[in-house]
C-alpha cells in the first residue's frame, strides 16, 4: 500500500506541485511585503504624508479601504509579471528542446 502511494506521488508529480505551492505562497508574502513596505511608501510618499498615514493599506474614505485595493493591484501586477517572465523563459526552453 505504501509503495503504491509513493508510486502515485511520483507518477502524478504531487511532490513537485506541493513544493511549487509552498514556494508560491512564500513568494506572495515577499511580493506583498515589497509592495506595502518598500515600493508604495516610495511611490506614494507625498500622498501618504498628506493623508496622515504611514502605510498605503491604511488609506480609507468613509470606511472604504481603497488603499488595500491599490496595494493588492500593485501586488497582482508584480506577481503576474514575474509569472509571465518565468513562463516565457520555460516555454522558450521547451520550444528549443523540441527542435
Amino acid at each position: 500500500m505504501i509503495k503504491e502511494f509513493v508510486t502515485f506521488l511520483k507518477q502524478y508529480g504531487v511532490i513537485g506541485l506541493a513544493i511549487a505551492v509552498i514556494i508560491g505562497g512564500k513568494l506572495n508574502l515577499l511580493i506583498t511585503s515589497l509592495v506595502n513596505d518598500l515600493l508604495a511608501p516610495l511611490i506614494f510618499l507625498p500622498a501618504l504624508k498628506a493623508a496622515g498615514v504611514d502605510n498605503i493599506s491604511s488609506l480609507s474614505y468613509n470606511g472604504i479601504l481603497y488603499g488595500k485595493v491599490f496595494s493588492s493591484l500593485i501586488d497582482f501586477a508584480i506577481v503576474g509579471f514575474i509569472i509571465f517572465m518565468f513562463a516565457k523563459k520555460m516555454m522558450k526552453e521547451d520550444v528549443v528542446a523540441k527542435k
